[in-house]
Formats: structure tokens, sequence, C-alpha cells
């Protein structure tokens, strides 16, 4: 088979054409009489679809010889056939009308013939389609493919290790040559399509409604991991976004409206490999609906999308922004209904409605992203607030993601301003951290100390609680920190009158010595903490104790700055300026409270 065009010069002299070849033809019987006419004695044939080889099988069949026909020359011979114009008016049984029975009888029954058929039509379009040569080749491949696979009886390629994956790994042939046949056995022979073929046989599956939703995202998915080198570690070689773009263009188009029909991870693969090879917003705007749909699937992997060329930002935040906000809009106007069965109350969640359980596993997914993105020196703290209050509505039981992720961003951009400190840190609540979380944050320099002051407070609450003791009355100033951290920035008049509130060393020392008296009264109730002290909050109570002495001893220094300098209250423990403390050594000294 020819994959180039030909420009074939065929002579044929007058006095050795042969009856049987102008007999068949309608072609050369025109030719001819025009040669003779114009008194010519050679008549060409330039573009006759298939070239020479196709023209030879044509005049053998003329000449009564023997001809071998097949799935890789078969089509190719039809169109010659009918470029020479050789029908059932010309001559009875002529060539035409045996290729058809050929093809019916044939070719278009066997599954890896038709494929192969489907192959060598794209060197000889258009005359293929006119003909619907293709549409017969596509409608046999997609009928086949629609099958029930418990009649399945004819030889298919099919990944091999994934066949021994659903056989339990045993290498024996015979357990893999009876195990039943996949629902998704046709979709790796589909692989060696054309992409331009390829859609029209996805499309006439599709189309049948027989095969569900989860063959057809495995089929695209297959495709696009045999013909994107890279997508499947979700990189696409650099210097091939015009290649792929029709490629990747194509898969978009194709894939099922259902939700669930691929994984949101490869759906992720494949908006890094749109937004790579620069398709159009309508294409990226379709992934982005269908990820959002299902984003509780995600990873934070699949989320670190690379920025476009030219972008100072490792990762593109406004693209999961977007999906974000798709997955929220799921949740708008929707209404849960529960059914009562007995003692279990079962929830039942219709198209568009998120789940609880929805919600909590994308605001953690959102923390662990905001976490890794906040390594980037040139991510805006704009972007990362923005991003982090579009989950802050959901509700989460601990925040110590979010602070995982304010740390990060603290750590990372240390030159930020005192207001754009204490904007980072109100989006979480200090009340919803662990003891491990605690125990980090009030010994944590990058850290405003308001921020420090209601960590310990909560702390020192939860102790109380645990030891069964009851909590003491706050001090003015720490009864007032305290509430802060559960109001939004848009609720607070005066930000930074309630951020700079000054706790005298008198209330610290109150603090200090109620924490020690709920950790003397444990002791004294169970033996001296022998035989029954609950060591968790044993320890707690000692970090406590320890981190507050350390909190102490920096408050102390903070008034002598505030009175010195004026400087703010909510300074982290590093922002110190050498230059400032050379020529005011007050503000390094560190005085304890006892």
């Amino acid at each position: 088979m020819l994959c180039y065009e030909i420009l074939l010069m065929l002579t044929i002299e007058k006095s050795t054409i042969q009856f049987p070849l102008l007999a068949k033809s309608a072609r050369l019987q025109k030719l001819a009489a025009t040669a003779n006419e114009q008194n010519i004695d050679e008549v060409d044939i330039f573009d006759i679809p298939g070239g020479s080889a196709s023209f030879e099988i044509c005049a053998k069949f003329c000449y009564g010889m023997v001809v071998t026909l097949s799935a890789y020359n078969v089509i190719a011979v039809r169109c010659a056939a009918e470029y020479l114009g050789m029908h059932e008016n010309i001559e009875k049984g002529n060539l035409i009308y045996k290729i058809d029975v050929f093809l019916g009888s044939s070719i278009f029954r066997s599954w890896k013939d038709s494929i192969i058929a489907l192959q060598t039509t794209k060197p000889l379009m258009p005359l293929c389609e006119e003909l619907e040569i293709m549409n017969n080749c596509v409608d046999g491949v997609a009928t086949k493919a629609c099958i029930d696979v418990s009649k399945v009886d004819w030889s298919y390629g099919y990944n091999r290790k994934k066949r021994l994956e659903e056989n339990g790994n045993d290498p024996d042939v015979n357990a893999i040559r009876n195990h039943l046949v996949p629902k998704d056995w046709w979709v790796e022979d589909l692989c060696d399509l054309d992409i331009d073929l390829y859609k029209h046989v996805i499309t006439a599956i599709k189309t049948k409604g027989i095969v569900p939703s989860e063959v057809i995202g495995e089929a695209l998915k297959a495709y696009a991991y045999r013909r994107l080198q890279g997508l499947s570690k979700g990189v696409i070689q650099y210097g091939e976004a015009i290649k792929y773009k029709s490629t990747v263009d194509t898969i978009v188009c194709l894939l099922p409206a259902d939700r669930g029909g691929l994984s949101c991870s490869f759906l992720l693969k494949l908006l890094k490999a749109a937004i790579y090879v620069g398709l159009g917003d309508m294409s990226k705007g379709q992934l982005i609906r269908k990820i959002g749909q299902q984003l509780e699937e995600a990873s934070v992997h699949d989320l670190l999308i690379p920025s476009a060329e030219g972008v100072s930002m490792m990762y593109d935040v406004d693209t999961i922004k977007k999906i974000v906000e798709e997955f929220l809009m799921r949740d708008q106007n929707a209404e849960v209904d529960s059914l009562e069965e007995g003692q279990q109350v079962q929830e039942i969640t219709g198209p568009g409605i998120l789940s609880n359980a929805s919600k909590l596993i994308v605001a953690k997914l959102v923390d662990g992203y905001l976490a890794e993105i906040a390594k980037d020196f040139n991510l805006p703290l704009l972007k990362f607030v923005e991003l982090a209050e579009m989950v802050s509505g959901i509700f989460r039981p601990a925040h110590d993601g979010l602070y995982r992720a304010i740390d990060m961003f603290l750590r990372e951009h240390p030159g930020i301003s005192k207001s754009e400190r204490k904007r980072i840190c109100k989006l979480m609540d200090c009340k919803k951290l662990s003891v491990d979380a605690c125990m980090h944050a009030v010994q944590n320099e990058r850290l405003p100390l308001r921020v420090v002051v209601q960590v310990l407070f909560f702390e020192q609450v939860r102790v109380a609680a645990t030891s069964g003791s009851s909590t003491p009355d706050l001090p003015k100033e720490l009864r007032y920190l305290s509430h802060g951290s559960s109001r939004s920035a848009s609720a607070v008049t005066n930000p930074d009158e309630d951020w700079d509130a000054v706790v005298t060393v008198e209330e610290l020392k109150a603090l200090k010595a109620e924490i020690a008296s709920l950790r003397l009264s444990n002791a004294k109730r169970n033996g001296n903490g022998k035989n029954g002290v609950d060591k968790a909050t044993s320890n707690r109570m000692k970090g406590l104790v320890k981190s507050k002495m350390m909190f102490t001893k920096l408050w102390s220094s903070k008034g002598e700055k505030s009175e010195n300098s004026g400087s703010d209250s909510s300074d982290s423990l590093g922002s110190t300026i050498p230059e400032e403390a050379k020529s005011t050594p007050s503000r390094n000294r560190r005085h304890s409270v006892s």
C-alpha cells in the first residue's frame, strides 16, 4: 500500500489494448474512443487510486487471472475499480460487485480485518467517504465493540499486564485464555487508529448507547496514554504542542457526559495537556466542569498544574480556584432529604448535592494544596487567601492542615508586612488545632503574638476540660483576644486595635498559675501521677507550662518594646532588625515572670 501521493502515467498502446480490459471498464472505453477520434496512439491515467498495484489487480481480473484480495488492499482496489467504472451496467459480475460481496461476507465480519481496512481508507479520502466505504468500516467496528461479551469468540488485543491483574497475577496461559472477556476488550485495538478515524468509531459506539460510560472512558484513557507520550506521568514532552493539539482536543470532545466515566486524576492530567497545547477556553472549561463534579477524588499532586510559560508563579492557582468554585456550585440550591430506617438515618444525595464528607475531603485537599503552593516565593498573598477563603465555610473538625499551610507561607515569605501576617493568620481557628499543632504554634516565632496567646488559652481550656476542673475566669484582655479568631476580618471594626491588645504581666502570671494548679490537682487526684494518670494529659500540661514560660519571657520583652519604641505587639520572634538591636539593646532583654 503506497502511503504517499503517486503521479501515475500509464501508457496503453491502442494496438495492444485487448477486448476484455475495455469490456469491463467504462473509463477505458471512453479514453480509447477519444484517442481514436484524435488519432492519438496512447492514453494517460494520472490519478488512479491505489497506484499501479491496484490497477494491476483490476487488469488481472479483466483477463480472468487469479487475484488476491485482503484487508490490506481491498479498499484500494475497490476505489480503483470505481475510478475505472467497473460497474454491473458495463458487464454482469464485474469487479465492484464482487468486492462489495467480499467486504460484507468476509472483511466486515472480522474484528481485526475491519480495523485494518479502516486504516487503509485514510490515504484514499475523500473517495472512501463518497462511496460510503469508510462509514461501512466504522459501523462494522462499532457494531462489534457493542456486542455482548458472551458472544465475543474472536481474537483481540488486550493489555496482558491488566489481564494478569484481573486474573489474580496467575501467569498460567490457560487461566488467562479461559478468563471471561472483559467489557473493555476492544480498547487496545482501537489505539492503532489515527485520531480522525478514532473519533468516528467512538462517536458511532456512543451513538448506539450500549457501551457504558466507564468503558468509553477507559478507551479514551488508553488512547491518550498511547498517543500522548508522557501524559501518564502528567507531563507532555516539550516541543510537541502543535503535534498533540488535535489529539487532545478530540479526546476532550469525546468525553462521556456522565459523571464518573473517567477518574479525576486522569481529567486533571488531560487539563494540564490542554493548557500546554493551548486549547481554547471552551475545551478547558469543559474539563474544569467535569473535574469540579468529582473533585473529592483528586490528590494534591494532581492539582499541581504548572503555570504557563512566562508566568513567575510555579503553579496555575487561578485554574484551581475555578475548579473549586465549580465544586461548590454543586451545593447551591440543593436540598438533602433524610429517610429514617429503624435507628439509622440514610442521607439521600441527588445530582448536584454535596455530602458533608465530600466537602470535608475537598477542604482538606485545598489545605494540602495551599501548603504546597506556599513554598513558591512568587506566590502573592492575595491568591493564597482567596483560595483558602473559598472553603472557609466548610466545617472542619481540625485546622491542622490550614495551620501547616499558613506556617509554610510565613516561612517562605519572611518579608511580608504586619498587616499581611495578621490577615493570613485570621484564616485559621485556634480552637481547632490539635495538641501537637498547639505545641508547635506556641513556640512558632513566625506567628503574631496574638495568635500565640489564643492558642495558649484554648489549650488551657482543653486541659481543664480533660482534667474535670472548671475553667478559670479570664483576664479582661485575654477574654477579648480569645474571641477574635472566630470572627471574620470583615466583622472587626478596628483590626489593628484587636490584634494589638496588650496583656499585662499579672494576667499572664495568672494564666501560668492556673495551668500549674490544674497540673497539681490532677497529680493529687491520681496519686501523684501513678496508676491511672492520663499520660497524654500530663504531657500536654508539661508542654504548656514549658511553652508558657517561653511566652511570658517574650511578652515581658514585648512590653518593654511598646514602652521604648511603640512597636506593634503582633511582631514575630524573628522580626527584630539587627541594626535596631544594636542601637537599643533593651529590646533584646528577656525577663521571665514567676
